[in-house]
């Protein structure tokens, strides 16, 4: 006997409840986003440390938070099942190297693009990574996106663009003859970055949705990776001299530590967005951050945003519109994940 198919009512429901779940996380990643980043202005503001150093700090702690998670489920079974899901599957660890890697060479490329471009070419070129997260998805979880969604997209890049955008200072423009191969090397290099920061997000999630391993040990191997990936990146930087003289843990206070734990916890909220939702929902809220973060650090830090902001902020308020009332709700309900698989191949 055949089954029923479900009602038009049911259906509703389902994507209303899931609709719900992902404005919830998405919610609590812009407020975790902008706490994060309102504490690190004001740790850059007291105190002198190295940010890279912080970095690697909240992936340890990242690390153990997730340790402390796994042992409230598995009580004294613990080591047993951080044996079974790390040590004895290496391909699975092997996976997670991937953006581990990505996000190496990302960085690099941002460095050097940094070299190459002026502040402001650099903040409008770098938005890109929006667009791109967006292709990958579409090429990669095999995921329609409307016209609408695309054009909310590309306003939220222009929005983003402008709410970062400063006006160039006298210095900026004393510089402003770099010449056209350097400028386009820099460029290039920062083309190549959005690519590399869209595949490696999505590929992330395609890992997170699509095998059956926990949220708490995808964050454990990613992190794992991410400390070698944050090592390499100390040494072969002028952080490696300073940390030889003077100390790994210079400058840290106790408003450096919050800042690492917020860094940890903003991981593990990112890995909980991009599994409930996707990476251009994961966007849009660390959009909202920056605008929230901007407004908040106005009376806070006596901070004054440029004009660019005020347009950027409206910008980027009218796409998380466009784009939460664009939803084809029966070809989004349609167009799922394929549901896990017993292996973690990608």
């Amino acid at each position: 006997m055949m089954q029923e198919p479900e009602d038009v009512s049911s259906i509703m429901a389902k994507l209303k409840s899931e609709r719900n779940r992902k404005m919830g996380v998405a919610v609590i990643l812009t407020l975790q986003v902008t706490a994060m980043v309102l504490t690190l202005r004001y740790s850059k503001t007291t105190t002198k440390y190295l940010s890279s150093t912080a970095v690697v700090c909240a992936e340890f702690v990242k690390i153990l938070v997730c340790v402390m998670v796994l042992t409230f489920t598995h009580g004294m079974g613990i080591f047993q099942h951080l044996n079974q899901e790390l040590l004895m599957k290496p391909k699975d660890m092997l996976l997670l190297a991937v953006p581990a890697l990505l996000y190496l060479v990302q960085n690099n490329l941002l460095f050097f693009a940094m070299e190459k471009l002026d502040a402001a070419v650099y903040q409008v070129t770098y938005q890109l990574k929006i667009l791109t997260t967006a292709i990958c998805t579409v090429l990669m979880l095999d995921r329609r996106l409307t016209l609408q969604q695309w054009a909310a997209l590309i306003m939220l890049t222009v929005g983003v663009s402008l709410a970062q955008l400063q006006p160039p200072s006298a210095a900026e423009d004393s510089d402003a003859g770099t010449s056209l191969s350097a400028q386009t090397a820099g460029i290039m290099a920062l083309l190549v970055a959005c690519f590399t920061s869209g595949f490696a997000g999505v590929y992330t999630e395609k890992l997170l949705k699509q095998t059956q391993t926990t949220l708490w040990i995808r964050n454990i191997q990613l992190a794992a990776w991410s400390v070698v990936a944050g090592f390499i990146g100390i040494y072969g930087t002028s952080d490696y001299e300073t940390i030889k003289s003077k100390g790994f843990f210079d400058g840290y206070t106790n408003v450096v530590w919050v800042v690492v734990l917020l860094q940890a916890c903003s991981g593990i909220v990112v890995a909980l967005v991009i599994k409930i939702a996707d990476n251009i929902v994961k966007n849009f809220s660390v959009a909202m951050s920056l605008l929230l973060a901007t407004v908040i650090s106005i009376p806070l830090f006596n901070f004054h945003p440029s004009h660019f902001f005020v347009v950027g902020a409206v910008l980027v308020l009218a796409s998380v519109q466009m784009y939460s009332t664009s939803t084809n709700y029966f070809a989004s309900f349609t167009t799922k994940l394929r549901p896990p698989k017993e292996d973690c191949s990608v």
